[in-house]
């Protein structure tokens, strides 16, 4: 992948139904560019689905959990792009420490979060993770 790719995966981060010719406008490039550049990002699992984001309010009940990644080498990018093509990854950090990564991941079951985790330690180029499940939240007065 290269800059132009992650460009483009930003901009379908940020709105997947965006058409093909507003994505070209934006980098500046034919639409053709642009469905041949999706379809080579699908072909090679880079794009892994697509989804909707829903106002918080109208959601069901989630599982939140936090998910700290190591990844091998320097396959940093190849993982970040995998993760943030994942469904149930909801936010990416960057850290320092014991961990490169962490993943904030949601479902709306056990079993939907154990398929998240499942997808994600499947991710090549990650050789450890540790995840904790979200119980409660409490403000600072």
């Amino acid at each position: 992948m290269d800059d132009f790719d992650h460009q483009l995966l930003g901009l379908l981060r940020a709105n997947a139904r965006a058409s093909a010719a507003l994505l070209a406008h934006r980098l500046g490039v034919a639409r053709t560019t642009i469905a041949n550049r999706i379809a080579r990002l699908e072909k090679a699992g880079v794009i892994v689905g697509y989804t909707v984001q829903v106002r918080p309010d109208t959601q069901r009940e989630t599982i939140a959990a936090w998910m700290s990644i190591a990844v091998e080498g320097n396959q940093a990018r190849e993982v970040i792009a995998r993760l943030l093509g994942e469904p149930g990854v909801t936010a990416l950090h960057d850290t320092n420490g014991r961990w490169d990564l962490l993943a904030e991941v949601s479902a709306t079951s056990l079993d939907g979060l154990a398929s998240v985790l499942e997808r994600v330690r499947l991710i090549r180029g990650i050789s450890a993770t540790e995840t904790s499940i979200h119980l409660t939240s409490y403000k600072a007065s």
